[in-house]
């Protein structure tokens, strides 16, 4: 087959441990998946799950034991960092049951869903689709995907954040409000998830803005830490 301009090229990962590497299907968010986060956003409860997207080559990949450089996107003079477990789909399917939702999963990695806060503001006051908060160029960093049978105890791991050396958030992925399979199975009754699609699954409460020069260091326990430094 022949295109009539380049075809792009695929966006891909790191795979720990590996020189093979994980394409990306789609990047499918979470928000407000921890309880402490959604009351620093003005939210209280167990709403109801619900998701936004990010474009596949969004993914800035960082390679373990590398620092990342983040270009300090446009138009923006607000970017949040939101450190988050991210689940790495390696068999697809609609509809899939919480109880069966692991056997779905090909791995783990550490991301960063960052954000223009700004810009996402002001489209919610309008009432305006906030995908210019969300998806731009290197807005999801992310470090190797860990498969899933070396991950160990991904569901109770401490999850934590520094910039410049200082806390800025620390929790465990067991406060998340939907788990990752029920995350699963909510997300697979609205698109039929695919090999290769990412789920960023929420982020703890202490987001903050940063700014160029600021050098972001977060982990999950048995999963490594993802560094970028925001040029």
């Amino acid at each position: 087959m022949s295109y009539v301009i380049p075809a792009p090229v695929q966006a891909s990962v790191p795979v720990l441990g590996s020189a093979d590497r994980f394409p990306v299907h789609r990047i499918y968010c979470v928000g407000r998946n921890y309880a402490e986060h959604a009351k620093e956003m003005g939210f209280t409860g167990r709403e109801p799950p619900f998701f936004f997207m990010k474009p596949a080559d969004a993914v800035l990949p960082v390679n373990a034991g590398e620092t990342g450089s983040m270009p300090y996107p446009s138009l923006t003079k607000d970017l949040h960092h939101e450190i988050e477990l991210v689940v790495a789909i390696g068999k697809g399917g609609r509809n899939i049951a919480a109880a069966d939702a692991r056997q779905h999963i090909w791995g783990y990695a550490v991301g960063l869903d960052m954000t223009r806060r700004d810009l996402q503001g002001e489209m919610k006051k309008q009432g305006r689709p906030w995908c210019i908060g969300k998806g731009f160029d290197a807005g999801a960093p992310i470090g190797p995907i860990t498969p899933a049978a070396q991950a160990g105890d991904v569901e109770h791991a401490a999850i934590w954040l520094q910039v410049n050396g200082a806390d800025r958030q620390r929790s465990t992925v067991d406060q998340l409000i939907w788990n990752i399979a029920e995350t699963i199975e909510h997300l697979s009754a609205a698109w039929e998830l695919q090999p290769g699609d990412l789920i960023f699954t929420g982020t703890p409460e202490g987001v903050g803005a940063v700014v160029r020069g600021d050098v972001l260091e977060g982990g999950i326990d048995g999963l490594g830490r993802l560094r970028v430094a925001l040029v």
